[in-house]
């Protein structure tokens, strides 16, 4: 039988939902508190760094009749900024910090020691010329994606959080899993007992979650390849008894598989059409991003780009398209 959202408080979670102004993720992001055995409060993923959010997450301590000081823990889900973004703001209203933990994949993205955005754009703006992207359209879209970074404070002390590790709370206990795609650390946790799954940003019910184009640490290609790990990842979720499924954003849904299916039948068709696109020319990852999203404005191309490139590297892998390189462009063509 499925669960609700009235469900959740007899099981000692709290959904907050906070304002955020990026209307590509699917509503608010979700901030989790849970009930810890012997009082206390833990926090699954912390929220956007901006004043209104933060407002929002005090606001729902309040709802719930429990205070930021009881704040034990807090487990991020993934390095995105409005998963991340508020947890120094949080602990300073506290009063102390509280131990932090996310995947070691994504851990350089939210901690203080890690590399900041503009000292990884040369790499990311290097490989996006290779995918064809013209001068102009790189310095719009370099300026409007890197704002976004000012909502979210680097963590002083954060811990790596282990797959596999088992969370007790007061009334229930999770495992912790590793759903890499959307980010190459992302998490969920899993409570088999009740079938609920907080799934963060890996399974939403209304949004496809863009797997985003990830480069090594020195601006290498391939070190990661996001929809190849997302669609391993979701045949693993897919697998799983679900009964709930909490988001990262919007409300909980139940029926994860059919979600899933969905899913799956939006990549081929993508797939579909990037075949029917390359069955007329080869064509650079920047021509392709345009044909499929011809609305798309600068601020998205990231977004575009990532879901271009993500669903030509599954096709890469299949062996049914060629990459090849000319002039220091990239160009896809059908495989024969």
């Amino acid at each position: 039988m499925a669960l609700t959202e009235a469900d959740l408080a007899p099981l000692g979670i709290h959904r907050i939902p906070v304002p955020i102004p990026f209307p590509q993720a699917g509503g608010p992001v979700n901030v989790y508190a849970v009930e810890e055995r012997g009082g206390g409060i833990f926090l699954w993923d912390a929220g956007l760094g901006s004043p209104e959010a933060i407002a929002a997450v005090e606001e729902g301590f309040r709802r719930i009749g429990r205070r930021l000081d009881e704040v034990t823990r807090i487990y991020l889900s993934h390095g995105h900024v409005d998963h991340y973004g508020a947890a120094v703001a949080l602990m300073e209203r506290r009063g102390a910090p509280v131990p932090v933990h996310v995947h070691p994949a994504d851990l350089g993205k939210v901690a203080e020691s890690g590399p900041r955005w503009r000292e990884r754009i040369p790499h990311y703006l290097a490989h996006l010329r290779r995918l064809g992207v013209p001068e102009e359209v790189l310095e719009q879209g370099a300026r409007e994606v890197g704002g976004g970074f000012r909502l979210a404070r680097r963590i002083p002390a954060v811990e790596p959080a282990a797959p596999g590790e088992r969370l007790a709370f007061d009334r229930f206990e999770a495992e912790v899993l590793h759903m890499p795609g959307h980010t190459p650390g992302l998490l969920c946790l899993w409570d088999a007992a009740h079938g609920v799954l907080f799934s963060a940003d890996h399974l939403l019910e209304k949004v496809s979650p863009n797997p985003i184009l990830e480069l090594g640490p020195k601006g290498e290609e391939g070190a990661f390849l996001p929809l190849l790990r997302y669609l391993e990842s979701l045949a693993r979720t897919r697998a799983l008894p679900v009964r709930l499924v909490l988001p990262g954003h919007g409300p909980p849904f139940d029926d994860h598989r059919a979600v899933i299916d969905g899913l799956l039948s939006f990549y081929r068709r993508r797939q579909a059409r990037i075949r029917e696109l390359l069955g007329e020319r080869p064509l650079t990852g920047y021509e392709l991003t345009c044909a499929l999203f011809p609305r798309a404005g600068p601020g998205d191309l990231f977004l575009t780009v990532s879901e271009a490139m993500g669903n030509l590297e599954v096709l890469e892998a299949r062996g049914e398209v060629v990459r090849e390189s000319g002039g220091g462009v990239y160009r896809f063509r059908l495989a024969g």
